[in-house]
């Protein structure tokens, strides 16, 4: 008899009757048993091929400990074998699948890739250490790739398989991407992307589990490590929906994706995230306005490499803005850009400058330079005078000749006003200097400098410090 170690978990229907008793849609099994080698499914009469892979699926439902290389060697290269070869069984399509095989199939898989993710680990760059990698990946790869197979299969059909991989297997399907080993993710990707495309009447709850990922992940933990698959596959979901677009998928955008702007680790998904938005854009144009205005609700502050991301994101949605939408967004858009212009952060104040290298952008900035242009007029002026990196400063001069060639009388308007504001300005502060000089000579006689003193020590001085103040006012 084998001793099975049961893990409690939630009921579903009962199986068929086979020779071992297994608790259905239980957390993998460990088991201490010795296995004997079964016949190949090849070998066999046709007849016989049903028994025999539920007997071989019945082999492999149980989980291999990993933990220690050295444990159930004999046991673990069995189960790879015979993996192996239900994945060409299935590939082959020597034999249809019927219900009962089929539900023994997706309990089999559940049993194996259903699992106690480890502890997450701190979020790391890419580059910068090495990825985890699933002890168990050597069965886990397999089992993936007959999940995929049968999913793929033409002589799988969806109305009897959607009874066997229903919501809560998609559910716990999406709960594995946040596994930390890229290679178990790629495989997920597949898998989802697949499901989504065979089996309809799961779209709509795809796509709000989508949703409810998002959402945790913005508003509560700011740590998935699948973020960046699932809105890959959302791309491809996205350049499928039909014109005219629904309101659910707006509101998606709305509510979901432009947030997804929010998190510090943006840079690990920035890449699949801004080519959604993209796609939305190229759908539907007169979204873009929304775009633009999230992206500047959302505009960091502190974090200079966002920064870029963002302005790069912002170049590609300007690509496929139309004039109407540019309008109603320029002023915010272009203050926010005349700041990135005099960011202190060089690669910050190239992005922006090369927000020019477009034709349409400048198309459009050329349609809209007497707003545009005494906006950042004065970003310009003080990159040219002050900015310590003399790459900005060739760019700069670049964007001052195309304003100029543009339109030279607005540009010559703008630079009398820069003039007449810094004069001012200065004006300004030598009457602030000379307002101070003629405090300290009024302290100075009223003996101040006793007074300056005693102000230190947090005892004040009302009478002298009033006429002092009186004296300058209507000297």
């Amino acid at each position: 008899m084998l001793k099975i170690i049961k893990r409690g978990h939630r009921k579903s229907p009962k199986p068929e009757p086979t020779d071992l008793e297994f608790e259905p849609e239980t957390q993998p099994i460990t088991l201490s048993l010795s296995m004997e080698p079964l016949p190949l499914l090849r070998d066999v009469a046709v007849l016989d091929r049903p028994a025999l892979f539920l007997k071989k699926l019945q082999l492999c439902s149980f989980y291999c400990d990993f933990s220690n290389s050295l444990k159930w060697v004999l046991e673990k290269e069995l189960k790879r074998q015979t993996l192996m070869e239900l994945v060409d069984f299935i590939d082959s399509g020597s034999c249809k699948l019927t219900g009962p095989m089929q539900e023994e199939l997706i309990r089999m898989v559940s049993l194996n890739i259903f699992r106690c993710l480890p502890p997450a680990s701190d979020l790391l760059e890419p580059d910068e250490d090495e990825p985890y990698q699933e002890p168990s990946w050597p069965h886990l790869q397999i089992v993936y790739e007959l999940l995929l197979r049968y999913i793929a299969s033409p002589e799988t059909d969806a109305k009897v398989a959607k009874r066997y991989i229903d919501h809560i297997f998609v559910l716990r399907l999406m709960e594995l991407f946040d596994s930390e080993d890229p290679r178990e993710r790629e495989y997920l990707k597949t898998l989802l992307h697949r499901i989504y495309g065979k089996f309809m009447v799961h779209r709509p709850f795809i796509r709000k589990a989508m949703n409810n990922v998002f959402y945790r992940f913005i508003f509560e933990t700011q740590r998935h490590c699948g973020i960046g698959e699932l809105l890959e596959i959302l791309g491809s979901i996205i350049n499928g929906f039909a014109l005219p677009m629904k309101e659910e998928h707006k509101l998606f955008l709305v509510r979901a994706l432009i947030p997804l702007h929010k998190p510090k680790c943006i840079s690990a998904y920035h890449h699949q995230l801004a080519y959604c938005i993209i796609q939305f854009v190229d759908k539907d144009y007169k979204l873009a306005e929304l775009v633009v205005k999230g992206l500047l609700k959302y505009w960091p502050l502190t974090n200079c490499q966002k920064e870029v991301l963002f302005l790069a994101e912002l170049e590609e949605v300007l690509e496929a803005t139309q004039a109407a939408e540019f309008h109603r967004c320029m002023l915010p858009l272009f203050r926010q850009i005349g700041r990135c212009l005099n960011s202190p952060h060089f690669q910050v104040a190239e992005r922006a400058l090369y927000l020019w290298n477009s034709e349409h952008i400048v198309s459009l900035i050329a349609q809209n330079r007497n707003v545009i242009l005494p906006l950042i007029f004065e970003a310009l002026e003080k990159n040219t005078q002050g900015h310590w990196n003399q790459a900005i400063h060739g760019l700069t001069a670049n964007v001052r000749r195309m304003f100029q060639e543009m339109d030279p009388e607005l540009f010559e308007e703008c630079q009398e006003q820069y003039l007449e504001k810094e004069t001012r300005a200065r004006e300004m502060e030598e009457q602030r200097e000379l307002t101070w000089k003629r405090i300290e000579a009024v302290a100075a006689t009223a003996g101040g400098e006793d007074m300056v003193l005693r102000k230190g020590t947090g005892k004040q001085e009302p009478n002298s410090c009033r006429a002092c103040e009186q004296e300058v006012l209507y000297s």
